[in-house]
């Protein structure tokens, strides 16, 4: 994935990004199958509530960049190789879930980059390496520039912390997890609750006194509308289990009286 086609470099430059989501089922067909439909820039990977492995993210990551995508892994950032496998395995990037606070995001950027701005060890044996064909010096300066960090605003520390933690330098992208957001304000599953619309509004506004992009994972059409007039660009509209029921569900409605009644 080059930078001009990356999630990075399309936020960066003001455009908006289409997200579709796998974990459940880590198929490579499903995201061959994601592409063909088109109109997505690239794929959620999701290692957090999936528990995937380091050979299906592997794969994964191979399916995305065989299909001109980009891709990133939504992890929980419990420790230093958590982070930053996923990127070696061929992600553009992570997304760090439950983040507490600004130390924790400010740990993840140590964790994810070389020195001098992380602590990240040097292996170039990996695709992010070229399978050691890429010169260190290049390799350490492209993941530096081109490693693209996202942590999600889900907890109510995380939400008090927001300025502090979009001002972190080597963090790229504030996601906002409208599900667990939702639970901690007291209001769950109300996505467009005024608890919830007074959240993303501090998180945009924080995203944008540091200049960096905001994201969310979005639960309708008045949903995605109110995030964008508030300067969301990255969106996230399902995975693949949620369209498959969707499809399921359609698939029945065009049967009518040729299956029974559900409760």
């Amino acid at each position: 994935m080059t930078t001009t086609h990356s999630i990075k470099g399309r936020l960066a430059r003001g455009e908006a990004v289409n997200i579709f989501s796998v974990g459940a089922i880590p198929s490579p067909k499903l995201i061959e199958m994601v592409a063909l439909v088109g109109g997505f820039h690239g794929i959620w990977i999701d290692e957090e509530h999936a528990a995937l492995g380091l050979q299906q993210i592997e794969l994964l990551t191979l399916a995305c960049r065989a299909a001109g995508l980009d891709s990133y892994v939504r992890l929980a950032p419990v420790n230093y190789a958590a982070v930053m496998r996923p990127m070696e395995a061929g992600a553009g990037g992570i997304m760090a879930a439950q983040i507490r606070g600004v130390d924790e995001a400010r740990q993840i950027v140590r964790w994810a980059k070389f020195p001098p701005l992380g602590e990240l060890g040097l292996n170039p044996s990996n695709c992010e390496g070229g399978y050691t064909t890429i010169p260190l010096p290049r390799l350490v300066e492209s993941c530096n520039r081109d490693r693209w960090l996202s942590v999600q605003i889900e907890t109510l520390s995380a939400l008090d912390e927001v300025d502090q933690i979009a001002a972190v330098e080597g963090i790229d992208h504030l996601f906002v997890g409208p599900a667990d957001l939702s639970l901690a304000l007291g209001v769950p599953g109300e996505f467009l609750h005024p608890k919830c619309k007074e959240a993303l509004v501090r998180v945009s506004r924080a995203a944008d006194a540091a200049g960096k992009s905001w994201g969310i994972l979005v639960r309708g059409a008045d949903h995605a509308t109110f995030c964008r007039d508030h300067g969301c660009q990255l969106f996230a509209y399902g995975n693949e289990l949620s369209t498959f029921i969707a499809g399921l569900r359609s698939l029945r409605g065009n049967y009518d009286g040729f299956f029974p009644e559900t409760h």
